[in-house]
């Protein structure tokens, strides 16, 4: 009721602002009302209509307007802005004569191949590429007087191409009963599909659109290449064509958004005055997706694949379906990179059958381009493994990760890495503050090493309690995690760290702590807390949670991200994309598994941005209680 309520204050507030001359009746609203709850095919939208008008004309509020067209307006501004229906529209029109054009089927049968042959084009055009264009979708009486001529002058030639432009984008008129015929010509007949249903609210009856068992001629099929053309003018039935085709899965869509037309519309005359009312008498809604192709508010309903300006559309259907050819060879390829390098050989084997499945499927069909098919793979890998660290991009140039080779800074370059990479402060009561964003490769620590120790590493080593502040670490090299746990253990026993499976070498290497390091270690005994975050990951992550499991620190803060320890970078066949696949799995040296992918939870958790208080207020509180004890 608040819609129809909104419906009447609107036409009330307008009727203030706009006039105040009196001649106006109340009965021409409560006629149009009359008109609106049996007519208007969302009848559940009127629900209190009646209620809401008898309440507006018993309060008086209603302001009488003697200019009629001014009032037609007022009313159409109501109307829809109640009922967010654009299609509903008032007129003044005391002359107006309806006038009903005989139906198509009627014409004699030369007029109706006259009309045709305007509304229909087609072409054979380079590498067996059909070209069929309709200008206007003719209902089932028609096609059933037509059938024979329809299939002999127009499908027959187009329809043993390997793929095919189907141009609806000067499409603006049309029957829906034509629908199934052109969708079934694009289905297997077998299973029978249903494609839409029609509700009529002036009988208020149903009526189910399937796809038809039997047709004059050979099917298209459902697994050759489909584009479907629309444009700003495409309306009514060709936009429930490109709509259904669209949400069956088996055609992309290319060009402007569609018009937004509706299944039925009737102009009725509100009692008898000159006033009408054009009314949207029946509505539309898909099976697959609950909606309707239908104009919704102000927005268009046929959204395109492809969203390109309408001239632009017949050259850009040639792009995509030349790029369609690659597909099939891009999908096997990455199934193939992934069974060779992904540390889960099981799940490996079970994502790459998947691909294939939903290939043969045409579940691919909706992809465009690189960048579509980049996000489909990536989302359809995430999904099946459960791995969000594994990763489908494109990319023009190529990517330095698939070398991943370290640069050796030079002398004068050392300083700047130390002051880029570290922050390090020594906190109120002796507490070291090391900060580093980014995990560096140990040949480079190496080449920085004697002034790393001298500028970094002196200052914090004679500290009472070190934090370890990773909240803004989100990877690198994995290699210098040896090194860096080596500086908070003691030199013997040598500590085992972690063992690393690289399944695209079949190898495994156990990773053990050093038995020697530059300068003087920070030792196995001392209070050590680590910070994270939610983009703590890779490297960093690696080695917070090799601390953790071997109880040598404490972890405040967020839980990180899952990232791996090792991910290599594969071209995907001569393309320019590329598979981002964890190739190393890192078994733990406490209980022999493998590290999760869900990230490192921390020992206390907190805000990111509370960590380091947290910390401070942890150790001063440890302090505390050792002070009593002592005492």
């Amino acid at each position: 009721m608040a819609g129809t309520v909104r419906f009447f204050a609107l036409i009330l507030i307008a009727c203030r602002v706009l006039l105040t001359d009196a001649s106006f009746q109340p009965a021409l609203v409560l006629d149009m009302a009359e008109i609106l709850l049996e007519n208007y095919c969302f009848p559940e939208n009127l629900v209190g209509m009646q209620e809401a008008i008898q309440q507006a004309i018993s309060s008086g509020e209603i302001l009488h307007i003697s200019d009629r067209k001014t009032l037609a307006g007022v009313l159409t501004a109501g109307v829809q802005g109640a009922l967010n229906d654009p299609r509903l529209t008032v007129s003044y029109e005391p002359n107006y004569t309806p006038i009903t054009p005989p139906a198509l089927q009627s014409l004699p049968t030369e007029q109706l191949i006259r009309l045709i042959r305007n509304t229909v084009k087609l072409e054979v055009m380079d590498n067996n590429v059909g070209y069929l264009r309709i200008d206007r979708i003719i209902g089932q009486e028609t096609v059933a007087k037509l059938g024979q001529l329809l299939h002999d002058n127009i499908w027959k030639k187009v329809a043993h191409t390997s793929a095919m432009i189907f141009d609806l984008r000067f499409s603006t008129a049309g029957e829906i009963s034509g629908v199934p015929y052109i969708v079934s010509y694009f289905s297997d007949s077998d299973p029978l599909l249903h494609i839409d249903t029609i509700y009529e609210r002036p009988t208020n009856t149903t009526m189910a659109l399937w796809t038809i068992p039997n047709l004059l001629g050979e099917r298209y099929g459902k697994r050759k290449e489909l584009i479907v053309l629309i444009s700003k003018r495409t309306m009514g039935a060709a936009e429930a064509v490109a709509y259904i085709l669209k949400h069956l899965k088996r055609a992309i869509i290319v060009g402007e958004r569609s018009a937004g037309g509706s299944v039925k519309v009737e102009k009725l005359r509100v009692g008898d005055s000159g006033f009408y009312i054009t009314v949207p008498v029946a509505r539309s809604v898909n099976p697959v997706t609950g909606q309707s192709w239908e104009v919704t508010g102000v927005s268009p309903s046929v959204i395109p694949d492809a969203i390109v300006l309408a001239e632009d559309a017949v050259e850009r259907a040639h792009e995509i379906i030349a790029f369609h050819k690659d597909i099939l060879d891009l999908v096997q390829e990455a199934g193939d990179l992934l069974e060779k390098h992904y540390t889960v050989p099981e799940v490996a084997a079970k994502v790459s059958r998947l691909l294939q499945s939903k290939l043969t499927e045409g579940l691919y069909r909706s992809v465009v381009d690189y960048e579509s098919l980049a996000s489909q793979l990536t989302a359809d890998l995430q999904e099946t493994s459960g791995d969000h660290r594994l990763h489908i991009f494109n990319c023009d140039i190529e990517p330095e990760s698939l070398h991943n080779i370290p640069k050796i800074p030079s002398p004068e370059e050392v300083g700047f890495i130390i002051d880029a990479l570290f922050k390090v402060e020594v906190l109120s009561g002796n507490i070291g503050y090391l900060r580093f964003d980014m995990m560096e490769d140990i040949k480079v620590l190496g080449a920085i090493g004697t002034q790393l120790i001298k500028v970094v590493w002196n200052k914090l080593v004679n500290t009472d309690t070190l934090i370890i502040d990773m909240r803004y670490n989100t990877g690198g090299y994995s290699t210098a995690i040896p090194l860096l746990c080596t500086y908070f253990f003691d030199a013997q026993p040598l500590k085992h760290l972690y063992t690393i499976f690289d399944h695209s070498k079949t190898n495994v290497t156990k990773v053990m702590t050093l038995p020697e390091v530059l300068g003087q270690r920070y030792g196995s005994q001392k209070d050590i807390y680590i910070l994270t975050s939610h983009i703590t990951g890779s490297a960093a992550e690696a080695f917070t949670r090799t601390m953790k499991e071997l109880k040598r620190a404490t972890v405040i803060g967020e839980p990180t991200i899952g990232g791996a320890i090792s991910s290599g970078t594969y071209q995907i066949g001569n393309s320019i994309l590329y598979a981002s696949i964890p190739n190393q799995a890192v078994l733990s040296a406490v209980t022999g598994k493998a590290w999760s992918v869900s990230g490192v939870e921390p020992h206390i958790a907190a805000q990111a941005s509370d960590a380091l208080n947290v910390a401070q207020k942890i150790i001063s509180s440890k302090r505390q209680k050792k002070k009593i004890r002592e005492i």
